[in-house]
């Protein structure tokens, strides 16, 4: 797999976002984009065996598009600059917790967990912690955890959700509003041989996390 090189095309794509220079270079966009669903093919079964939920999705049912929503942007660059894919049951578009991957020059990182949750499997994350915050705290004040992926990341509200009590300990853990990690990784995270690797351990560290999520939103799912 030439991840450099899929780089590479995507660092030159962010020079000439436009049209006439993609379809120009339609081929070399091709070459790219299967060396990035290569990698996440590869990736499909090693995650599976670490978290049997996501099932058997396709590597194509969980890389997201190339091409930008301009509708409602003022930037109307046509294409992103990045490949990425969510490894989670029913793919890209799953509702449920899972594993993302970010390929972008200057820009990639590994991470994942539950991004803009819609409200109802929110709340039903927020009653998981609220109920259980001594096993949530144990999964993201873990040594692994904080070592690879700090804290849960993004805008937290100012004032406790709406429904729980302002006077609950660990209020602060209710604030989020998203249940996602990252892991920033550099452009010579993959040109070395171990980038596999080190893509499977971070999976493995966020396991419990998406497990503890899930059970929440499978909640919610059903009722």
């Amino acid at each position: 797999m030439d991840m450099p090189g899929t780089l590479d095309f995507l660092r030159r794509l962010g020079e000439n976002n436009n049209r006439e220079w993609f379809q120009e270079n339609r081929v070399h966009y091709d070459d790219a984009r299967g060396q990035f669903l290569q990698l996440v093919g590869n990736l499909i079964p090693a995650v599976r065996n670490i978290d049997p939920s996501i099932g058997v999705p396709e590597a194509g049912e969980c890389v997201f598009r190339i091409f930008r929503d301009v509708r409602f942007s003022k930037d109307k660059s046509p294409y992103k600059t990045n490949f990425g894919a969510f490894l989670a049951r029913g793919g890209r578009k799953s509702p449920y917790a899972g594993y993302y991957l970010h390929l972008e020059p200057g820009g990639s990182f590994v991470g994942g967990g539950a991004y803009m949750p819609e409200p109802a499997r929110l709340k039903a994350i927020r009653t998981s912690i609220y109920r259980n915050p001594d096993e949530y705290k144990a999964i993201v004040r873990s040594p692994d955890f904080r070592n690879c992926f700090g804290e849960v990341f993004g805008e937290k509200l100012k004032r406790p959700p709406k429904g729980f009590p302002a006077d609950f300990p660990d209020i602060d853990l209710l604030k989020n509003r998203h249940y996602a990690v990252t892991r920033a990784v550099s452009d010579d995270f993959w040109t070395g041989g171990r980038f596999m690797e080190e893509i499977e351990r971070a999976y493995a560290i966020l396991f419990p996390f998406n497990r503890f999520l899930n059970r929440a939103i499978e909640d919610a799912e059903a009722e």
